[in-house]
């Protein structure tokens, strides 16, 4: 089989339509399509239906697919290694973690890591979607959950707490609880049933010293950063990560020594990078900044 039409094939695949393929592979749109054409014709079969709004794989399409990423995903890890291998450590470097772990903690810590090894090419993917790290959709997750995929290494990267917080403003006008009980008398914000969550009972401020019965929410918000900001704003009170404090001075602890359920964090890579030195210089210093910010401990 070509491994040039193999390569516009699998890219092809991944764009869902000619023109975009052909920009990324820096071809002509009818170019990228004659290679699909010849290669389709080399093997008997149809790889991808054609319709108006793009291309729809056929079932011998997918079979092809499914072997062109296995083949695409060994030539990178073997072009990582070799580069690893070198000396200096240098390369792409993909890693995904929720949408507001990455954006409120994550992300500023990387100034640091950007300095220290300007050769690794770090990209951050943040999405609430597990990405397919056994088929490098990413090479490191930061996960709230343990993965089950027996191709995947796990370790603890830290225990993540919840408090309750509410705004300055928010106290000057409601004033602050002093007991559990006294959240009836309080405007309470909490997670919406859509929200992508780590722990069961989320939402354990409206039960939290309610005698049994349940409170009434103020609002429901499916996002963890809008819950912040709605706090922030002086709606009303949540529990939330310790972590999304951080830099928000407006925010005062209450009932601060009662703590909500807390869940481990998990730091996720192929079997296929185990020796790779960017994920462990990666690994190494996430852990380092985990130990030095008393915010997320």
């Amino acid at each position: 089989m070509d491994w040039d039409r193999l390569r516009i094939f699998h890219t092809v695949a991944e764009a869902g339509s000619f023109t975009t393929a052909a920009r990324k592979l820096n071809l002509s749109q009818s170019a990228a399509s004659r290679q699909i054409r010849t290669l389709e014709e080399s093997l008997n079969v149809t790889l991808f239906n054609r319709h108006a709004r793009g291309l729809v794989m056929t079932q011998e399409g997918e079979q092809l697919y499914q072997a062109a990423c296995e083949v695409m995903q060994k030539l990178e890890a073997v072009e990582q290694s070799l580069l690893d291998a070198k000396g200096s450590p240098r390369g792409r470097l993909v890693v995904t973690t929720m949408i507001s772990f990455g954006a409120l903690w994550l992300t500023p810590h990387m100034r640091e890591f950007v300095r220290r090894y300007p050769d690794i090419d770090l990209q951050i993917n943040l999405s609430d979607d597990d990405l397919d790290l056994a088929r490098r959709e990413a090479d490191v997750a930061i996960r709230f959950h343990a993965p089950h995929q027996a191709e995947l290494i796990q370790r603890p990267l830290v225990k993540v707490h919840h408090h309750i917080y509410a705004s300055k403003d928010y106290i000057a006008r409601k004033g602050i609880p002093q007991t559990p009980q006294d959240l009836d008398d309080h405007d309470i914000i909490i997670y919406g049933p859509t929200t992508p969550l780590a722990i069961k009972d989320i939402n354990w401020t409206l039960t939290l010293g309610a005698n049994g019965k349940t409170r009434r929410p103020v609002l429901q918000i499916n996002n963890t950063y809008a819950v912040l900001r709605a706090i922030v704003a002086g709606i009303g009170l949540a529990a939330i990560p310790d972590y999304l404090v951080t830099g928000e001075h407006s925010l005062v602890r209450v009932l601060p020594d009662i703590e909500g359920p807390a869940f481990e964090t998990y730091f996720v890579y192929s079997r296929e990078l185990k020796g790779s030195k960017r994920v462990g210089l990666f690994r190494d210093f996430l852990i380092e900044q985990v130990r030095g910010d008393a915010s997320i401990m």
